[in-house]
């Protein structure tokens, strides 16, 4: 029986262009040096094939390559903006703002550093999941920080309006990050336009290899951060350790691909969605999750009437999908994604995650909304 997978939003597989690129940094015959071993010829070229990855990083992010910071992925990338940005206030306490639906790489190191004893504001978007400037502008306090919001959500695909809220903190003088998984090779980001202060990407929810990310960390106003991985002082002394040359390579090879096709995959995503729903439009009982307008097209929460997500699921073996965020699984709980837009525990546990990508066919996009109407059809009796 063959699996269709829409579970783009927890990773992707990685592209065949990708592959290439990082087979060209393994085995004798490749770049396989340290890029800090500046001694011989091999290290200069290892050195060499790394900053040529900062700067297609940079160029899609439209930053200066000496913006990119690597890190192992958006967690990390998350962990070394937020500790970093208030540890670099010197132990200074401060107020943080976050949302309710942000990823657990955001809420849990907002909860630590409450318990380190700053104070955080959790904001609630509206039901459609969406955080308006002016509720982040009635949060700030004197002593904000930071404000720490994930461009894309990655349950209900959501696309927050960073750029106004860029705009704001700036104008307030505070910080903000950006986790941007979903979002970066998905939307156009122009940081040389959206003032934002730090930006989280990773590169395996864009065709690239899992284990390797970055973090854009703005020059120009000049924003400070503390090192959270030490040994070495690497990454002009934000994040030590050896750089992963062909994980490195990987990433950049996915981005320019993303960047280079990224109006022509949001059209081929959106007649996907179309394709989708259409099949799924044979039956009633369901509702879109999330805003239907401001959010990208590959990610669909769907909720079931008086069927529960687990059930839809272990119905539809053939597909692959998923009740929320990879991270959390394993836990039966209702997602708090939904739960923090407001959404009843019993629609939150009745929902679905579809995410579309790449390599799913428009006529396999189809098959699976047609299979999710027979399921349906069959539950319901």
């Amino acid at each position: 029986m063959k699996t269709l997978f829409l579970d783009y939003a927890a990773t992707t597989p990685v592209a065949p262009e990708v592959v290439t690129a990082m087979n060209e940094c393994m085995g004798l015959d490749g770049v396989f040096a340290n890029p800090a071993s500046r001694s011989h010829r091999p290290g200069w070229e290892a050195e060499h094939r790394v900053e040529l990855a900062r700067q297609d990083v940079a160029a899609c992010l439209k930053a200066d390559p000496r913006e990119i910071v690597w890190t192992s992925g958006a967690t990390e990338s998350n962990n070394l903006a937020l500790k970093g940005a208030v540890e670099a206030r010197g132990g200074a306490r401060c107020h943080l703002i976050t949302c309710a639906t942000e990823h657990k790489a955001v809420l849990d190191v907002m909860a630590w550093l409450q318990m380190q004893g700053h104070d955080l504001t959790v904001l609630k978007p509206d039901s459609n999941g969406l955080v308006q400037p002016s509720r982040i502008e009635a949060a700030l306090r004197d002593n904000t920080l930071l404000v720490s919001l994930m461009w894309v959500n990655n349950e209900t695909g959501v696309i927050q309006p960073i750029d106004e809220i860029a705009r704001l903190t700036r104008s307030r003088g505070v910080l903000l990050h950006v986790d941007a998984a979903q979002a970066f090779g998905k939307l156009e980001i122009d940081l040389a336009e959206t003032p934002v202060d730090l930006l989280s990407v990773s590169g395996h929810k864009i065709y690239g290899p899992k284990g390797v990310g970055a973090l854009f960390v703005r020059r120009q106003p000049a924003v400070d951060i503390v090192q959270q991985i030490h040994g070495g002082g690497h990454e002009r002394g934000m994040r030590s350790g050896t750089l992963p040359t062909h994980q490195l390579a990987g990433l950049a090879a996915a981005a320019r691909i993303c960047c280079d096709q990224l109006a022509a995959e949001k059209q081929s995503l959106s007649e996907k969605r179309g394709a989708f729903l259409a099949g799924l439009s044979e039956v009633d009982g369901w509702q879109i999750n999330g805003d239907p307008v401001c959010s990208v097209p590959g990610i669909i929460n769907l909720a079931f009437e008086r069927i529960e997500a687990e059930t839809v699921m272990s119905a539809l073996p053939e597909l692959a999908v998923s009740s929320g965020s990879a991270c959390n699984s394993e836990s039966v709980a209702p997602s708090h994604v939904l739960l923090g837009m407001g959404l009843p525990p019993a629609r939150a546990l009745s929902s679905v995650r579809f995410s579309l990508g790449r390599y799913l066919t428009l006529e396999e996009a189809a098959e699976a909304g047609l299979k999710v109407a027979r399921v349906l059809k069959t539950l319901r009796g």
